[in-house]
């Protein structure tokens, strides 16, 4: 068998830290959007703005911490109840029924001088037209909204008053919650209901450079030995 020479190892190291970006990037404070049609939270493959749920369905709004998308600890605390929400409003024609969940998340996630409105998550049914959108149901029951420029979801209700899905500076002093020590990162490309419509920063960090020069070091010395030893 082929032994791997320094100059190999090195550059595998150097793919694993490339891989490993994603882990080192910042955590975000934002509105995530959960698709709870099969019953159970799953993070949304579209934003709001563009599901359209059908009669019948849950969609739940959370407020966290994260930094990744789908992170389990930031899914919605009431259950992708459909009945347990809507089974006291009668189907109306012309309309759809939506169980709308919206989780305003933990104290320790909240900006500073806010706190949730609420602890336990606030549910209701939507009756909306049969083509509307779930930012359609949820501004039918949880007003008043906010949006950025870029249509990212930025409050529900009024919460939080200031900010819309910055990247948050890591180290002592930054909101903690089981949320925060999950994995990799929130922008995920949807259209607006992460942090990736806002364009805050999603590049590599200050410790994955530091990481990619000291393998690409390494990878050089390597080689000056490996030419070296040819040379004698």
């Amino acid at each position: 068998m082929r032994r791997l020479t320094p100059l190999v190892l090195a550059f595998g190291i150097l793919l694993t830290l490339v891989a490993a970006g994603p882990a080192l990037a910042s955590s975000y404070r934002y509105w995530s959007f959960w698709d709870g049609s099969a019953g159970q939270w799953a993070y949304a493959s579209l934003g709001p703005s563009m599901a359209r749920p059908a009669d019948g369905s849950a969609w739940g709004f959370r407020f966290a911490v994260s930094k990744d998308a789908g992170d389990e600890a930031a899914r919605p605390r009431a259950a992708a109840d459909f009945g347990a929400v809507c089974g006291a409003t009668p189907a109306a024609e012309g309309k759809k029924r939506v169980a709308v969940v919206v989780d305003f998340g933990l104290p320790a996630d909240a900006p500073s001088g806010e706190e949730p409105p609420q602890d336990a998550p606030r549910t209701a049914c939507a009756q909306i037209a049969p083509d509307a959108t779930a930012a359609e149901a949820l501004a039918a029951v949880a007003k008043p909204l906010r949006y950025n420029s870029a249509a990212l979801l930025c409050a529900v209700s009024g919460y939080p008053k200031q900010g819309c899905g910055e990247p948050l500076a890591e180290g002592p002093g930054t909101a903690s919650s089981p949320a925060t020590a999950t994995a990799s990162g929130p922008a995920d490309g949807r259209d607006s209901a992460s942090p990736a419509g806002s364009g805050s920063g999603s590049g590599p960090s200050a410790g994955l450079l530091v990481g990619i020069a000291a393998v690409a070091a390494l990878a050089a010395a390597a080689l000056w030995q490996s030419r070296r030893r040819r040379t004698r």
